[in-house]
């Protein structure tokens, strides 16, 4: 069994992956961490760091995991292309709140995920402050 965890250096991304590794050993399942950027800005936050990849790895070491970091055009179609490449079973996003604007504008990768995927969907949001 394979879970895919999309994820961002933010509490979303934490929290999708404090779930995925809980799904993970309930269901003695692999974990895929996918941080996919579209790679046009010299520094996006959402792609993590050497750091922050190890922090992640060291997370993971109680279960088998993969950490990938896809660039291309279109980030939900490299997580989708990671899910179907693993033949996930599961699929893990965070959710952050956005404005009906900040939606209309830049689109929701979390969004296309949920209705594009061929897998089941865990959509977590972070614990509120």
């Amino acid at each position: 069994m394979v879970i895919v965890v999309a994820y961002t250096p933010d509490s979303s991304g934490e929290a999708a992956l404090a779930y995925g590794i809980t799904e993970a050993k309930r269901r003695d399942a692999k974990i895929v961490v996918v941080n996919a950027t579209r790679g046009d800005a010299l520094v996006d936050p959402r792609f993590a760091g050497e750091s922050a990849v190890g922090t992640m790895d060291s997370e993971l070491s109680s279960v088998e995991h993969e950490i990938t970091q896809p660039i291309g055009p279109d980030v939900s179609d490299l997580i989708i292309s990671e899910v179907e490449r693993t033949g996930a079973d599961y699929l893990v996003v965070g959710l952050r709140h956005r404005t009906p604007v900040g939606k209309l504008i830049m689109g929701s990768v979390s969004q296309r995920l949920l209705l594009d995927s061929p897998v089941p969907v865990f959509a977590v949001r972070p614990p509120r402050d």
